[in-house]
């Protein structure tokens, strides 16, 4: 069974970065398509990034397009999101997903990680 652990949150300024990991167990890391969420205080869950399986298909929400950055590295069963130009709505619990199928900007993913606090002040 796979299980995907986040790292890399914390507090940051307006203007800065951050960048977050993920960890998945197993080794069926390169067969998943994966993914980040967030979810801010009183908002729903929302996609912000997702990457195919082989690390070269990415899309993203319209709200982090050119500032985020999502990448792979299945030799070390390792998803990344890279964060640029942070804002105070960028402030959420990112979370980690996984699938086994096709399809990135998709709300089927059945393997979530806990979850890593982002807060951007200003």
């Amino acid at each position: 069974q796979v299980q995907l652990v986040e790292s890399g949150g914390g507090l940051v300024q307006v203007g800065g970065s951050l960048r977050l990991s993920c960890a998945a167990s197993g080794r069926t890391f390169s067969s998943l398509t994966m993914a980040w969420f967030r979810q801010g205080p009183g908002k729903e869950r929302e996609f912000v990034a997702g990457v195919h399986r082989n690390g070269v298909r990415t899309q993203y929400a319209d709200s982090v397009k050119g500032r985020f950055t999502i990448s792979r590295d299945n030799r070390k069963n390792t998803v990344y999101l890279q964060m640029d130009s942070l804002n105070s709505d960028d402030t959420a619990v990112y979370l980690c997903a996984g699938k086994f199928s096709l399809g990135v900007a998709t709300n089927d993913y059945s393997i979530w990680g806990r979850g890593t606090q982002v807060t951007v002040s200003s």
